[in-house]
């Protein structure tokens, strides 16, 4: 890009208004990913202003210092939110969330984003883990080739690739039976704690993955789309082995006049893998909501999981649909 280029460039970013996001802001937020969604093909985005509205109360995320809306006149053009993990282990990976509106791509808003990010980041980063290094990780589509280069000129490494998934429960789902031993039950109020702790057993051992706080699965858990009908807990007598964690969301239904299960959580603790405990728990929430009139299931998977995750979803009847790349900059 020649000089006089990029000075036009610039000045024309230094004409839109850059406020945090709240709550009034909700309707624009939303519009804007729709559009995002739309360009992208993107279908694992949630876009109704209910669920978007629902993050604000998100305890990871200061959006009063760690949210950028991006404006030009009353229309929001770009966004950027900063969500911090509950721990430095050894490193502070807080990760980062935006998208500029397709009409505004070109003109350097993406490349000021990056940049609110990283010195937003910082006193986040040292109310919570003084001291400790920080990086910043940012998600894109594998297949957004100018998003992937963006980062990596901004300095991003890729670190790890997500697959999101997809079941066509219209299939014969194969029979799971319980594993010997082992009794599967509904999710309830009272097995939230048991829910809690085996997915922070079970993730100990993930990339990318801290502790969940009561106070952050409480919020998990709150979301409209969760699904007790569809989220279940394996036990051996009164011990917690395995939880799955189901949500649906009406807007998806709303837009497409299809219902799916969005597999959330799929956990073991460590010493019950390798018993059938997982299969068990997917097969029998697959089927509650094949058999409540949802036609496909979804969910995301990192493709390097130690526990071999992405094959056992494979042979469970799930395709790619999509890839994401995690890449990650230090920024400390």
């Amino acid at each position: 890009m020649r000089p006089g280029q990029q000075t036009a460039r610039l000045n024309q970013v230094d004409q839109y208004t850059w406020r945090p996001i709240d709550a009034g802001q909700v309707p624009a937020w939303s519009r804007l990913l729709v559009a995002i969604q739309a360009a992208d093909q993107l279908d694992d985005v949630l876009t109704s202003e209910d669920d978007i509205a629902e993050e604000l109360d998100d305890p990871a995320c200061d959006y009063g210092r760690g949210s950028a809306a991006v404006y030009d006149g009353e229309v929001m053009v770009g966004y950027g939110v900063l969500a911090a993990r509950s721990a430095a282990d050894p490193v502070h990976v807080m990760h980062m969330e935006g998208g500029v509106h397709p009409s505004y791509r070109g003109q350097g808003i993406g490349t000021r984003l990056l940049d609110w990010a990283e010195r937003a980041a910082m006193p986040l980063h040292s109310e919570r883990h003084r001291g400790r290094p920080l990086s910043i990780e940012g998600r894109c589509p594998a297949r957004n080739t100018s998003a992937v280069a963006l980062l990596a000129e901004r300095g991003y490494q890729p670190a790890r690739w997500f697959h999101f998934m997809t079941c066509d429960l219209s299939a014969t789902l194969a029979p799971c039976p319980e594993p010997a031993g082992v009794q599967i039950v509904s999710f309830t109020p009272e097995r939230s704690e048991d829910a809690r702790q085996i997915r922070n057993e079970a993730f100990r051992d993930h990339w990318g993955s801290t502790e969940t706080a009561a106070a952050d699965w409480e919020h998990f858990i709150g979301y409209q789309a969760f699904r007790s009908a569809f989220s279940l807990l394996a036990y051996e007598g009164a011990e917690p082995l395995g939880v799955l964690v189901g949500h649906e969301y009406d807007s998806y239904t709303l837009a497409t006049g299809r219902r799916e299960l969005y597999v959330a959580v799929v956990a073991t603790r460590q010493a019950a893998r390798k018993r059938g405990i997982a299969s068990a728990l997917l097969v029998r929430a697959l089927t509650l909501a094949r058999d409540d009139g949802a036609v496909a299931a979804s969910l995301h998977v990192n493709a390097d999981s130690p526990t071999g995750a992405f094959g056992f979803y494979q042979r469970a009847g799930f395709t790619i649909a999509d890839t994401t790349i995690a890449q990650v900059k230090s920024v400390s």
